[in-house]
């Protein structure tokens, strides 16, 4: 039965490992998405994978030569429970495939923030403290306005260290 596994990748090689499985006759999938990148004074936009070091293949373990992954140019291990390889849960990559757009790339949702917003801070040198939305820059940081010592100060911090 065909099922989706996880494969690990080298660092920054995810497309490198899908291209060559792929070439080896394995159904593979790379979700990526379309992120904001920052440099030398311009924005564009950039396929990023929507996991790190991993990708997809879909596979029959009992019938297919799995083994053969883990020497694919690109690619660490696929994951494995002892000596079998471990699914992914099912239905889960489905769900992922269908918030793709025209494109193929994977459609985020919006994060639930907004402009004048009050969330806390749970991570990093802010820690505990709480601070207005101010605004969000790119995907992946927001620029918060706090109250400290009598004082408005405004800070950039990552947008995982915050709870809403």
């Amino acid at each position: 039965m065909n099922r989706w596994y996880a494969v690990n990748t080298q660092a920054h090689q995810e497309a490198r490992a899908d291209e060559n499985l792929r070439r080896q006759g394995f159904d593979s999938w790379l979700p990526r998405f379309r992120r904001q990148r920052k440099h030398a004074r311009r924005i564009d936009h950039v396929l990023a994978p929507l996991f790190p070091g991993y990708l997809f293949v879909r596979l029959d373990p009992e019938i297919e030569r799995w083994r053969s992954i883990n020497g694919t140019f690109g690619v660490v291990r696929l994951l494995c429970n002892g000596d079998a390889p471990l699914a992914v849960p099912d239905g889960l990559v489905e769900e992922i495939m269908q918030r793709r757009d025209g494109c193929g790339t994977v459609v985020l949702p919006p994060r639930s923030l907004a402009f004048g917003k009050v969330v806390r801070v749970v991570a990093g040198p802010f820690a505990d403290l709480e601070g207005l939305v101010q605004e969000m820059p790119g995907r992946d940081r927001v620029v918060l306005l706090f109250n400290l010592l009598g004082r408005k100060v405004r800070a950039s911090v990552p947008m995982e260290g915050l709870a809403a």
